[in-house]
């Protein structure tokens, strides 16, 4: 199928792209790598009137790591952040789940930015600007705003980024030191959806657990923390059974029957990933 009659905007300015989705209102829609949208295009999911393609938009190509934050520009491709060294140095849980999304080709084309924009629970990165603590940087008329990631999944497939606002970066704060990270999915093929996928932070201060975080990936409706710190405080990270976290992660999904597997199996999934992340997170710490 081919996508319903659209006009092409290419503005070579943030303002000038919000002034340009300012005008189109919800008939519009932003285009970076397209590796979400084009598809939905194809289909007729969604047939805007207006694309507005901000390739051309200068300095929104760029990975910025510093003591505090990794900030990841809107054009910036999945793969351009999977090999930034210093991306990775910093904050390897974002290389442990790029490596999830999708196929090579797809990461050379899709953007981080656009992937959390999306808001798809399906999707690795929106996951792993939760375990973050991540902002999402906007632009719109009223000037930018920063916007919490708890304030910024709304729903499945839903933000609260207002349509004449442009997502121009998000920022992923740097674990505390001392904390190993894991990410781990099971998709019926490579490269599909995962049935179910989980990321682990384990921090571990003065040889003693600190900070326990999971988040989860296509068995919540949006992307959600699982915070066992309480649980896990004061022990050593080699004495930990981390098998005993199966009803608190259990509890915390929401998985749902399709053609792929039933929600019995996806939440089985999640809690055995979840034990072997923890492990493979602690190990990493240690």
């Amino acid at each position: 199928m081919k996508p319903a009659p659209f006009v092409h905007h290419a503005p070579r300015s943030v303002d000038e792209a919000v002034a340009v989705l300012g005008e189109v209102g919800h008939d519009g829609k932003v285009l970076a790598g397209g590796q979400s949208l084009v598809p939905i295009l194809n289909m007729r999911l969604a047939s805007p009137g207006h694309l507005v393609d901000i390739n051309q938009v200068a300095g929104l190509d760029t990975v910025v790591v510093d003591d505090a934050t990794v900030r990841v520009g809107a054009l910036v491709r999945h793969t351009g952040l999977e090999r930034h060294e210093g991306a990775y140095a910093a904050l390897p849980l974002l290389r442990q789940a790029l490596a999830h999304v999708a196929h090579p080709v797809i990461r050379n084309r899709g953007t981080t930015v656009g992937s959390i924009a999306h808001a798809d629970a399906a999707g690795e990165m929106p996951t792993i600007l939760a375990m973050c603590d991540g902002v999402v940087e906007a632009v719109g008329p009223a000037g930018p705003r920063e916007i919490p990631w708890a304030d910024f999944f709304l729903g499945p497939l839903e933000t609260s980024l207002a349509e004449d606002e442009l997502a121009t970066g998000v920022r992923f704060p740097r674990f505390a030191r001392g904390t190993g990270t894991a990410f781990l999915e099971r998709a019926r093929r490579h490269g599909d959806y995962a049935l179910a996928g989980v990321g682990a932070a384990v921090t571990v201060t003065g040889g003693v657990v600190s900070g326990v975080r999971l988040g989860f990936v296509s068995v919540t409706d949006v992307p959600s923390v699982l915070d066992l710190t309480d649980a896990y405080a004061g022990q050593e990270p080699s004495a930990v059974d981390w098998a005993s976290s199966a009803d608190a992660v259990a509890d915390a999904v929401s998985p749902e029957d399709d053609i792929h597997a039933t929600a019995a199996y996806r939440r089985m999934l999640a809690v055995e990933l979840a034990r072997l992340a923890l492990t493979e997170a602690a190990g990493r710490a240690a």
